[in-house]
C-alpha cells in the first residue's frame, strides 16, 4: 500500500466548518477515481507560540491509501481535483506539501 499524505496549510484563519467543507470536497475529488483504499482527515493541533517557528505549519493532515503506483498516478490525475482546487484557491488560499511513503495495511 502506498500513502499519499497532503499537509494543507491555510493562509488565513478558517472556521471548522469551512476546514470540514475543504476537506470532504478533496476526499470526494479523490474517491470518484475508484483507486482510494483508505482516507484519513484531522485537524492541527494549534501550541501557544507556534506560529513564531519559522516553519510550514498545517492546518490540516490528509491522507489517502492507494493499491500501489499505478494507483497513485491515477489519484493525481483526479478529474474533479483540479476544480476544487482552483474553488478553494480563491475562497481561501493555501499551500500544500505532501509525501507519498510506502506502508503496510
Amino acid at each position: 500500500m502506498i500513502t499519499h499524505t497532503m499537509l494543507v496549510s491555510f493562509t488565513d484563519t478558517l472556521s471548522d466548518s469551512d476546514l470540514d467543507q475543504f476537506i470532504s470536497d478533496i476526499e470526494k475529488s479523490m474517491r470518484d477515481t475508484g483507486v482510494v483504499e483508505t482516507f484519513s482527515a484531522q485537524h492541527h493541533i494549534p501550541v501557544p507560540g507556534e506560529e513564531a517557528i519559522p516553519a510550514f505549519i498545517a492546518t490540516a493532515v490528509l491522507q489517502f491509501g492507494v493499491a500501489d503506483r499505478d494507483a497513485l498516478v491515477a489519484l493525481f490525475a483526479a478529474p474533479g481535483a483540479g476544480e476544487v482546487i482552483h474553488k478553494w484557491q480563491a475562497r481561501h488560499p493555501y499551500k500544500v506539501a505532501w509525501v507519498n511513503h510506502q506502508t503496510t495495511a
